[in-house]
């Protein structure tokens, strides 16, 4: 239940502190006084929208307090486990809007995000405005409507149901996804074998692309080798036709006569040595020599050998620059293509996942209907109580079922509420049939019946008189104080008898002070009750005495 409400700066409201009761309390004014604006700020309080519009001109801040007590059990559990237990058994919210744009929510005194704000707010305060009215046309508020009356382990099975309807279409997709791409993946496994038989018929090895390339250098180089060789061998150790003696012999040679005059001038031995380490260094340097020029064989055809591999190797270019990739990239054809080959594995492995889905959905699916049978009844049966004490004696409200074709996430039928308000007229489609005053009182029907089964303790309604005169606004007046006996009711009324049937009036003004225009909002008394319901007949002698006989007869 809502116990206090504070609005500052919010709009023509510069300071509007409100204490409430339980029971009936009302609120009426002129047009344009600002009723409205009082519901747009409860509104931001339960965590809706948040606008720089909502300032008081000249101001940089808005906020909206309000404190809160009979809480739902679920909610003060949630509150404490989260960390925000109760304080004196009582919850308080504040919610701040600026002018940068920037939201402030607390929750017992401590900020928390916006997200969580609104989970704390949910269930606290239902408001219904004119607005509501024409959502009730609509198929999906019926449904939810309906729905609302299962309670908590309905609703679980109706989550049930859109979590098993979000897996069957899920599975669908796959599934479609599959066969789609089964001809695409057809082509690629033609594409992948091919490739990895290219691969696998050219058989290349790790480095050998650079090694036949120096091997090729070689052999385009081969009578350039033979020669050279040949010539340096001769040069140092088989002599020339220019010269008899080579390098090798004539090294020798200079050693033997170092190797005298060593032994004449002792000075001289050191040279000696030097020379013949030169001459058995170049000894074991021909002798290599020697051993290179014996192994030069050069097998024929064998260029025309490495100029084919080279070209099958360079084949292999369009799946890697190098060998090394190309062996990698084989690899990742024999994963790619051992998927593709277990496609038919995926394929039968779906269509049982598809089977059980459905299977599953169904029986969910099909207890959601029988659950919603009952509730259907049960809303026809009160529907019908509650309308005939708003005056639609002969209505009635049938709920109609239509099968639905595929899986889907609201249940296996479609519902829609028909409506007849005369004897001997059929029910047909709500949209079509019900006037504005007609549906004022059938949301007003639904609100009276919710009341008996939700957990909101406060309800609001924003001239849920719209559209209702004569005898049916006495109806409708002592329908909300029904609702009232069990539930907090606020209600933005132009209506004097159900002003006249309120536990509490307030009246909203709108007065200039210091050149500047604000709402005052302010509880009456009862001779200003009077006066106000007066105003709001006519405002004429006649009218006051109206409102006093009006006052009385609602005291009694």
């Amino acid at each position: 239940m809502l116990v206090e409400l504070r609005i500052k700066d919010f709009a023509l409201m510069e300071d509007v502190h409100l204490v409430f009761d339980k029971g009936l309390s009302v609120f009426t004014g002129e047009t344009g006084a600002g009723k409205s604006m009082l519901v747009d700020a409860l509104g931001l309080l339960l965590g809706g929208r948040a606008s720089n519009e909502f300032l008081r001109h000249g101001k940089d801040k808005a906020c909206v307090e309000g404190i809160f007590s009979n809480l739902p059990l679920k909610l003060t559990e949630m509150l404490q486990d989260e960390g925000y237990p109760l304080e004196d058994d009582l919850l308080f919210l504040y919610r701040e809007i600026n002018d940068s744009g920037r939201n402030v929510c607390r929750v017992q005194g401590r900020t928390v995000p916006l997200s969580l704000y609104r989970t704390f707010c949910e269930g606290l305060v239902d408001i219904h405005d004119q607005m509501e009215h024409q959502s009730l046309l609509q198929a999906e508020t019926q449904r939810e409507l309906l729905d609302s009356f299962g309670g908590e382990e309905h609703l679980k099975l109706l989550k049930q149901v859109r979590d098993a309807a979000v897996n069957y279409r899920n599975t669908m997709s796959r599934e479609r996804e599959l066969l789609r791409s089964e001809r695409d993946r057809e082509k690629r496994e033609e594409i992948l074998r091919y490739q990895i038989e290219e691969i696998d018929r050219i058989a290349p090895v790790s480095g050998e692309e650079e090694s036949l390339e120096q091997e090729k250098k070689f052999l385009l180089n081969a009578e350039k080798i033979v020669s050279l060789v040949n010539e340096a061998y001769d040069e140092l150790y088989a002599g020339t036709k220019e010269a008899s003696d080579s390098a090798f012999d004539m090294i020798g040679s200079a050693t033997e006569k170092m190797g005298e005059l060593s032994a004449l001038d002792p000075e001289i031995e050191e040279l000696h040595k030097n020379l013949e380490e030169i001459y058995f260094s170049l000894e074991d340097y021909v002798t290599k020599l020697r051993s290179y020029k014996d192994r030069l064989d050069f097998e024929p055809g064998r260029l025309d050998e490495i100029e084919t591999r080279l070209i099958d190797l360079g084949k292999l270019r369009k799946y890697a620059y190098t060998i090394e990739a190309v062996l990698e990239r084989r690899v990742e054809m024999e994963e790619e293509l051992e998927e593709i080959t277990h496609l038919q594995d995926e394929k039968e492995n779906i269509r049982r996942e598809k089977k059980e889905a459905l299977t599953t959905y169904n029986n969910l699916a099909e207890e959601l209907s029988l659950n919603r049978g009952i509730q259907a009844e049960r809303i026809e049966k009160g529907l019908a109580d509650e309308l005939l004490d708003l005056g639609l004696n002969e209505a009635r409200i049938e709920i109609i079922f239509s099968p639905v074709t595929e899986p889907s996430p609201e249940g296996a039928e479609q519902i829609e509420f028909y409506f007849s308000a005369n004897v001997g007229e059929p029910p047909k489609p709500l949209a079509k049939v019900a006037s504005g005053g007609e549906m004022a009182r059938i949301m007003l029907a639904f609100k009276s019946l919710l009341s008996k089964v939700e957990t909101v303790d406060t309800f609001v309604f924003d001239e849920v008189d719209s559209g209702v005169g004569g005898r049916t606004i006495m109806k409708v007046a002592e329908k909300l104080e029904k609702i009232s006996e069990n539930r907090q009711v606020l209600c933005i009324t132009h209506s004097a008898p159900i002003a006249a049937f309120a536990d509490s009036h307030f009246g909203i003004d709108k007065v200039v002070v210091e050149d500047r225009t604000q709402t005052k909002v302010n509880r009456l008394g009862e001779s200003e009750r009077v006066q106000e319901m007066a105003r709001m007949l006519g405002g004429e002698r006649v009218a006051l005495s109206l409102a006093e006989e009006l006052w009385q007869q609602a005291k009694k």
